[in-house]
């Protein structure tokens, strides 16, 4: 897969939509500086020039059914936390797409898709991973970066190569899809058998649940602890986390 390094730009999905025509795909770019990079629920994301990286995927699928989109979802979030276990930090993949260490967030995934017809014709994945940041201004709860959990600080754009290679890697699983999810949910943050507190914006109330499942489609299912089996969309829930909780003291400080 190619990879292309530009200075600035506002924002790395926006500016593939804006020059996908003479871009060859698959193609990587990153920036040094992001002015405007976006998040789930339009949310902006905090980004250091030149301590992190902010990039994003141009991929074309090859007959994939948008029924099955979520499996792009799945296949970069394992690349991502392939990547961190290749530096020696353990990760999880937050449904539908953060990565989190422990409870704390290291990295954003937006992906944005193209469907004609039955089917994918364009992604673009965007990807923000923490790396060298040490410090994070933002009113975001619980941020973390690779160099604040090992106290190392790493070439961003070696680490970049690496980051391209396991999404590569990972993105070939789609046409083995079972294994793909199967290897998804061993990396699915919560998923241990164990009741969490959630917030069902659905029905407006706290709940208490554990993870049954996630669906081809990108459908969480939940089971409460009085033994109801909801699902929900992206939006319809929120992971609750007791920040009190979140480590004060990393490796490394």
């Amino acid at each position: 897969m190619k990879i292309l390094k530009i200075e600035e730009t506002d924002s790395t999905n926006i500016w593939l939509k804006e020059n996908e025509k003479v871009l060859e795909s698959p193609l990587f770019v990153y920036c040094v500086t992001q002015t405007a990079g976006r998040g789930q629920r339009g949310n902006t994301w905090e980004s250091e020039p030149g301590k992190n990286i902010t990039g994003s995927l141009l991929f074309h699928p090859l007959s994939l059914r948008a029924e099955n989109q979520f499996l792009i979802s799945e296949a970069v979030a394992l690349g991502v936390v392939e990547l961190l276990g290749k530096y020696g930090i353990q990760a999880k993949i937050k449904w539908p797409n953060d990565i989190y260490v422990d409870n704390e967030k290291i990295c954003g995934i937006l992906v944005e898709n193209v469907i004609t017809g039955r089917d994918i014709t364009r992604s673009i994945a965007g990807v923000g991973l923490n790396v060298n940041q040490d410090t994070f201004i933002s009113d975001a709860p619980n941020p973390v970066s690779m160099t604040q959990i090992t106290g190392l600080t790493y070439p961003i754009d070696r680490v970049t190569e690496d980051l391209v290679s396991t999404i590569e890697s990972n993105l070939k699983g789609i046409i083995t899809p079972e294994e793909l999810h199967e290897n998804f949910m061993e990396k699915l943050w919560r998923n241990d058998g164990n009741f969490y507190p959630f917030f069902d914006r659905k029905s407006d109330e706290p709940i208490k649940a554990k993870i049954q499942a996630v669906r081809p489609d990108g459908t969480l299912m939940l089971i409460t602890d009085k033994n109801e089996v909801r699902s929900y969309v992206f939006k319809e829930i929120e992971f609750k986390t007791d920040i009190k909780s979140l480590k004060t003291v990393r490796r490394g400080r």
